[in-house]
């Protein structure tokens, strides 16, 4: 679907990793991965990153955005509660779901200061326990008038450059690698969008054991630099 010149700016800010959120923070269970022996090279941190995507992301985060940007457009506040509420059940470890409601509450205090103002801001802010990262750059991404599948694509481009970052300080891998892992990441978004978009509430899942397990031993990881 076309997208303005507007719109496309405003979802690139989304996905930058300038935006002040933290997402660069946080490697989701990839620094216990390469503590553990997982991953340990260029190969194997890209594979990981795209059964992440296919896992994780396409099942999940994706179906959600994209219904809770929905619901943001239909000003549906039970729905949008409905789905914060799955996001923060359905996080596996402690610190993903930290992550998610800090990413979500970042977010939410960066749109207070967006113009024109929203009233819908207010309502994504006092989402309980917490905004839910998902829920949070659905509002965003509502707000620029751009279409579903753009928004999820943005939404999963962020994600990508984010995590790529975290394999080059903790695998460590040097820039060129990391950028052939990202265009390995950019070739698999569009048809993971793609599929992502096809799935309902009763489709849609969060089953990630492995990833589970590393993210639960990474909480108490004797070094570490990240937050996940």
């Amino acid at each position: 679907m076309p997208i303005s010149g507007t719109a496309l700016l405003q979802l690139m800010q989304l996905a930058s990793p300038a935006l002040p959120v933290g997402g660069f923070s946080y490697s989701e269970g990839l620094e216990a991965a390469v503590d553990s022996g997982r991953v340990s090279d260029e190969t194997q941190a890209g594979d990981w990153l795209l059964e992440q995507l296919h896992l994780g992301l396409e099942r999940s985060d994706l179906p959600v955005m994209a219904a809770a940007m929905d619901a943001w457009h239909r000003a549906d506040a039970q729905r949008v509660e409905a789905l914060n509420q799955w996001v923060a059940q359905t996080r596996e470890s402690a610190e993903l779901r930290q992550q998610t409601q800090q990413m979500g509450r970042s977010l939410a205090e960066w749109l207070k200061n967006r113009k024109p103002p929203d009233a819908r801001v207010a309502q994504l802010a006092g989402l309980s326990p917490a905004p839910t990262w998902p829920v949070a750059f659905a509002l965003a991404a509502a707000q620029t008038g751009a279409a579903a599948d753009n928004a999820m694509l943005a939404f999963g481009f962020g994600w990508a450059e984010n995590m790529v970052q975290a394999a080059m300080r903790a695998v460590p891998l040097g820039q060129s690698a990391a950028q052939r892992i990202l265009a390995r990441l950019i070739d698999a978004l569009p048809a993971a969008v793609e599929r992502a978009a096809s799935i309902g509430d009763a489709q849609r899942q969060a089953f990630t054991p492995m990833l589970a397990i590393l993210s639960a031993q990474h909480e108490t990881q004797y070094s570490r630099l990240f937050r996940s």
